[in-house]
């Protein structure tokens, strides 16, 4: 959030204008500490879509309200000798397009012997990763994802392809932006779900076509450079549930303490809805969109379950309690970027995030070809996550 004091009226009407949370979201910046170098022969792994597996936040360490010494030591990107934050030092370059590719990406948290290239970019709909010739466009100045995917790989192994896509097609940040609105209004305001739960349903149909379709194009660019089906392992996952359902929440009474201390600006019926019937509405298509396109699937829908923002049992950091992917939020919290950090990086996994999801990813890799759900160990860290039978 913007300070550790309470958020005066007039900012929280600026964060009712401004905020629009961003996409569902190449290379990383450098790599992730205490990931070895692979093998010069090693195969590739890839990642493409949008924000969720691009890396976004991962600047962060968990979440904190407390400005001194980079936000409480949550902000990688912060110097102590100069007292300046450089965003650069996390997401590279891709810091000035705003596809923030993270050193910690879920590709490079990845401890298997493999290379990894990090192709997706924050924002991304199913459009900037498809063919040219099937609709897909140029994206924040990038060529289609699938056109570099089919040029990086040619001529080289390549293990797997992990997807993320489908959210920004749903305009999942439209919806959670029009809940914080809702929330923030000082008189009249109402749980947005009633009318979301109709726009998702409309929607979800279009985002399992174009799901499919994307996935067909994935294939088609492997093909064109040289890999036949089966030769690697093409993997959709879903996305991990942001918030806890209501009951769960540490900030009890729907009162403005969500927005200046936790960062989750939301009614009590629309933290239940996003928690219970949004993600599992998403996922569900998403899994659907794998098997007819004959992807794995990994769900992560319940992958943050107890870590969520503003979920009971987490705690921001302070001075005297530094960041620590045993007891910090996963996901970093709802800011309106005139302070620490993005508005786009809201509501999106953090850095213990990230590695959590590269450990899901290195599980599901290690495992024969088939559909699996990636969940936490309570009270440990990313590198405790586990997988379980889909369903």
């Amino acid at each position: 959030m913007t300070s550790s004091s309470s958020l005066p009226r007039k900012g929280l009407a600026a964060l009712a204008a401004a905020v629009c949370v961003a996409g569902v979201t190449g290379l990383a910046p450098a790599h992730a500490a205490g990931v070895r170098e692979p093998a010069a022969d090693a195969p590739w792994v890839v990642s493409l879509g949008d924000s969720f597996i691009s890396g976004e936040a991962g600047r962060w360490a968990g979440n904190s309200n407390e400005p001194e010494n980079g936000w409480s030591g949550t902000d990688r990107a912060y110097d102590p000798e100069t007292g300046e934050s450089d965003p650069a030092k996390v997401y590279g370059a891709s810091y000035e397009d705003g596809c923030n590719r993270s050193d910690v990406a879920e590709v490079h948290s990845l401890t298997l012997d493999v290379r990894k290239l990090n192709l997706a970019c924050s924002g991304a709909t199913s459009t900037a990763v498809k063919l040219p010739e099937n609709g897909g466009k140029p994206f924040k100045g990038e060529p289609s994802q699938a056109e570099q995917l089919q040029k990086a790989v040619t001529g080289q192994p390549v293990r797997a392809v992990v997807v993320s896509i489908g959210g920004n097609d749903l305009g999942f940040s439209d919806i959670i932006a029009e809940c914080t609105k809702q929330f923030l209004k000082p008189f009249g305001g109402s749980p947005c779900a009633p009318d979301a739960e109709q726009q998702v349903k409309d929607r979800l149909p279009g985002v399992r076509t174009a799901v499919v379709e994307t996935l067909a194009d994935v294939r088609t660019a492997l093909k064109r450079a040289g890999h036949r089906d089966g030769s690697y392992r093409l993997v959709l996952q879903s996305y991990p549930s942001p918030l806890p359902d209501a009951a769960r929440v540490r900030y009890p009474g729907e009162k403005y303490d969500r927005l200046t201390e936790g960062g989750c600006p939301f009614f009590d019926k629309d933290l239940t809805w996003a928690h219970d019937d949004l993600v599992p509405q998403i996922s569900a298509a998403v899994a659907e969109a794998a098997h007819e396109a004959g992807a794995e699937f990994l769900d992560l829908s319940r992958a943050f379950e107890g870590r969520e923002v503003c979920s009971a049992g987490t705690r921001h950091a302070d001075l005297e309690h530094p960041p620590s992917g045993k007891t910090s939020e996963w996901m970093r919290f709802l800011t309106t970027g005139a302070g620490q950090g993005q508005l786009q990086e809201s509501l999106h996994p953090n850095r213990y995030g990230q590695q959590a999801l590269g450990t899901c990813l290195g599980l599901q890799l290690e495992q024969p070809a088939g559909d699996h759900r990636c969940v936490n160990t309570p009270g440990r860290g990313p590198a405790a996550m586990a997988l379980a039978a889909s369903g």
